[in-house]
């Protein structure tokens, strides 16, 4: 699994002004961490290490090691504020993790043998995804980067649900435990052929 680290400062200038000031002097993101034992802690980041980390995906799905003023804190990403026009983040909440304790974190959906699987290839029909990622629960180490949607065998009018998917030891769907079993993705018959059928 990849590795992610960011260096982190506490910061003690606090309100709208203050995080205005950080983003537009010092090129910094407001962020806070929360969650544990300990009292929440409000921090910046360098923008340009937060956004470079950002451009992987696998940084949402993983434990992130947070350097804060010489100690490590080990956090997930719950959620980021993004600029509504240029898309930047303005300010990260940080929720942290401890290694005995079950997490719960959206990890992405990736769909494999979409173009070669029956319903494609032999039938002829298109792929539609209905969830992009999935939301689980686990411990820290059993926290999956990805989880593979494989569409070999998926024909045209099956739909595949979260409980077709094959989870990692440890993992468990969040939706799931709690009844719902949600689409995931279907291959259906071309719109064009279904058109011409009908005149």
């Amino acid at each position: 699994m990849t590795e992610f680290a960011l260096n982190a400062e506490v910061r003690s200038d606090l309100g709208k002004g203050a995080s205005r000031r950080l983003r537009r002097n010092a090129a910094l993101v407001p962020a806070v961490i929360y969650g544990g034992e300990a009292a929440p802690v409000s921090i910046s980041i360098l923008a340009k290490d937060l956004a470079k980390m950002l451009e992987n995906e696998a940084a949402f799905s993983h434990v992130l090691a947070l350097n804060v003023a010489g100690a490590t804190e080990s956090v997930l990403i719950k959620a980021l504020q993004r600029h509504p026009a240029k898309g930047f983040v303005l300010h990260a909440d940080f929720i942290r993790v401890q290694a005995d304790h079950k997490l719960t974190a959206h990890v992405p959906l990736h769909f494999i043998n979409q173009e070669t699987s029956v319903g494609v290839k032999q039938q002829g029909g298109e792929v539609s995804h209905t969830a992009v990622e999935v939301e689980v629960s686990c411990l820290p180490k059993d926290l999956p980067e990805f989880l593979e949607v494989d569409l070999a065998a998926v024909e045209v009018g099956q739909i595949l649900h979260l409980s077709d998917l094959k989870l990692p030891a440890g993992v468990q769907l969040v939706a799931l435990a709690h009844g719902n079993d949600l689409p995931v993705a279907n291959i259906h018959a071309p719109r064009v052929k279904d058109e011409a059928a009908a005149e």
